[in-house]
């Protein structure tokens, strides 16, 4: 790298940080950590109208929820107007940029005009400043944008991170306004400003900025400022290879941390969505960093897999220590109103069932049973606390309430009484499960119930 690599991620608070605005700030974050630079965190809020503290809010939450931790920022637009101004003003004295009084009925009229010929709706240049021109009047009462004065001529060319060599004819371009009548400036100037000042190295970001992009280094190169690298990943598609929506999935990230994803498997499963390092599929952030050098980010629409993701993060719970794995679940189950604690416990009992689970909602379903009244469905009691198994139901009961509490005893216990009633396991220990856990199937049933208090597997066996 000739200079510092720098990257950012720019969200509008218009809506809640989705998916694919995730990705790139990873892939952003990623790149940076690589190369030893910095990462920034600018939101871009000139929308009033739209923009609102609650998405701020929620974008920083889910930043830090993945731990996509930036080293400048949040920096927001509305509070540099100021320098957005300056640099106007600026480009206006120079010629770069000038003064339209197009009312929007004009504007309309003139592109109907357009279709009508068969051309391409555009602003034609009335106000633009040419030598020799002579400029209509300026109308009263009309207050004016500011426009780029885009190049004619010759084309824009890019060596694009993701899809390589890309170039677009400033034929195809029109003046951009970059100032609106109330004096607030537009989106794509902006941006342009803000990589400029905080001397962004990178931009990545999703594709439907490519038509963005010549605008941008057209304004740039007329500030005389120093080019950006630009990198555009494709979209992220539903699995009908449509447009990812809420009906797949494409909910806010913080909404995930509410189902019970973990963020390191969020993590792993978003770098997946259009970038790969050989056949790994599964990987730490660590390696994420030493890996993504800016290579290998595909140039085809990444497909969401709920499945996958389900996958990925019941490898994380498998691998997650006890511990910390516990205190995520003490929250989960606090948010049902259960005030479970993460001791020993409760790590004993994650442990037990993790392997079973996809998510921490799914671990937090089963380790409900431990904390709150259970109530078996009535056709699983029917079709397993059977007249042939409640008399050896009543001779355990008995027998617990003597034995030391722990999976080796109870575990004999439950061998003396098959023995003594002559049953089967699975005819014992599927009612066991019933009448105590709520359900017909669990882990193995002594160790299940050797993390129950006694007094609670006795109380629920006392109906039989």
């Amino acid at each position: 790298m000739t200079r510092r690599v720098r990257t950012r991620i720019a969200p509008s608070p218009t809506g809640f940080l989705h998916l694919g605005t995730a990705r790139t700030a990873l892939f952003s974050w990623a790149f940076a950590r690589h190369h030893g630079g910095d990462f920034i965190l600018r939101i871009e809020d000139t929308d009033v109208a739209r923009s609102t503290q609650e998405a701020v809010d929620q974008i920083i939450a889910a930043m830090k929820w993945l731990a996509l931790d930036y080293d400048e920022g949040p920096f927001y637009q509305m509070q540099r107007l100021d320098r957005y101004r300056e640099v106007i003003a600026k480009m206006l004295a120079e010629g770069t940029a000038y003064h339209c009084y197009c009312t929007p009925a004009e504007l309309d009229a003139m592109r109907e005009a357009q279709r009508a010929r068969g051309e391409k709706p555009r602003y034609d240049g009335t106000w633009r400043p040419e030598p020799g021109k002579a400029l209509p009047p300026v109308p009263a009462g009309v207050p004016p944008v500011v426009r780029f004065r885009n190049p004619t001529d010759g084309d824009v060319t890019w060596a694009d991170m993701v899809k390589g060599p890309i170039t677009i004819s400033n034929r195809e371009l029109d003046d951009l306004i970059i100032c609106r009548p109330d004096g607030t400036p537009t989106y794509n100037f902006c941006v342009v400003v803000d990589d400029w000042d905080m001397q962004i190295s990178h931009v990545i970001r999703g594709d439907d900025h490519v038509n963005n992009t010549p605008r941008q280094i057209n304004i740039l190169r007329a500030l005389g400022a120093e080019l950006p690298q630009y990198g555009h990943v494709p979209m992220i598609l539903g699995p009908d290879g449509d447009k990812l929506s809420k009906r797949h999935g494409a909910v806010s990230v913080t909404q995930y941390e509410e189902a019970g994803y973990l963020p390191e498997a969020m993590v792993n499963y978003l770098a997946r969505l259009g970038w790969s390092h050989g056949d790994a599929e599964l990987f730490d952030r660590a390696q994420l960093v030493a890996w993504f050098d800016g290579q290998h980010m595909a140039r085809s629409a990444a497909q969401w897999d709920a499945a996958k993701l389900n996958w990925v993060n019941a490898q994380y719970l498998k691998q997650m220590a006890d511990e910390p794995l516990a205190g995520l679940v003490a929250l989960h189950l606090q948010r049902r109103g259960i005030a479970a604690v993460a001791d020993e416990q409760l790590q004993r009992r994650c442990a037990l069932f993790k392997d079973r689970c996809a998510t921490l909602v799914e671990l937090a379903d089963w380790l409900g049973m431990y904390f709150v009244p259970v109530e078996p469905l009535a056709a699983e009691v029917a079709a397993h606390v059977t007249d042939a198994v409640r008399p050896a139901l009543q001779s355990l009961r008995d027998r617990l309430t003597e034995i030391d509490w722990d999976k080796a005893t109870i575990a004999a216990a439950i061998k003396d009484v098959l023995g003594t009633h002559g049953l089967k396991m699975p005819q014992l220990a599927t009612a066991l499960r019933v009448l105590v856990c709520g359900r017909a199937q669990t882990p193995s049933i002594d160790a299940v119930l050797a993390l129950f208090s006694r007094d609670t597997v006795l109380s629920r066996l006392q109906a039989v």
